[in-house]
């Protein structure tokens, strides 16, 4: 057995290990490999804690997006349709929450924030995170609209209009397939934790 080392590197940390047996050196292997995968899962957590972060987003190819979208979401998202009034997911959906980009999961708007509108699709007074949302004018179906689509992931979400309540006086009226619903008691376990201050703040509570 010679006395030379073995250098050793994982995560940025180099280890030296003196030259052994083909066996001990497999289980000293194997004790670097179950180290290195302890590290990377404890530096990972800060980041899941952080929610949503566009720098980690990457919009898939549209054939991921066939296969991980329902067909309606697929062409609400993709293709600008328009899902039916009164027959979608979140139009009458009064829990407390977040809405956030069923593609990307960014974060889009609040329960804090809806209204019945009575249009029959879920609408919201104001965005929850302004820096995720993109305004572009519409003239498809011979008129002229402003179409509200999803600033990172681009997605197609609704339109907005200007007879909404106070104090925005904004609707933005939007299509439950471009949404995700996450509850008030599952936004810090799926890392948006950052806006239970808002519901806080409103004197609603988590269960």
């Amino acid at each position: 057995m010679g006395s030379n080392p073995i250098r050793s590197t994982f995560t940025g940390v180099t280890t030296m290990l003196p030259r052994t047996s083909g066996a001990a050196r497999g289980w000293l292997a194997l004790i670097l490999l179950s180290a290195a995968a302890a590290h990377a899962q404890t530096a990972a957590a800060p980041a899941r804690s952080r929610g949503w972060n566009p720098m980690d987003f990457k919009k898939a190819a549209d054939s991921e997006l066939r296969r991980a979208l329902t067909p309606l979401q697929y062409e609400v998202t993709q293709h600008d349709a328009t899902e039916r009034a009164f027959n979608n997911e979140y139009w009458d959906n009064h829990q407390p929450g977040i809405y956030v980009d069923v593609v990307s999961g960014e974060p889009l708007f609040s329960s804090l924030d809806k209204y019945d509108s009575g249009t029959g699709w879920p609408s919201f007074t104001q965005p929850l995170a302004p820096g995720n949302i993109r305004e572009k004018t519409d003239r498809s179906l011979f008129m002229v609209r402003t179409e509200v689509r999803s600033a990172h992931a681009d997605s197609h979400l609704g339109h907005v209009f200007d007879d909404g309540p106070p104090p925005t006086g904004l609707r933005y009226c939007m299509n439950s397939a471009a949404l995700r619903f996450i509850p008030l008691e599952r936004l810090e376990a799926e890392g948006y934790g950052q806006f239970l201050q808002r519901f806080e703040a409103a004197k609603l509570h988590r269960p």
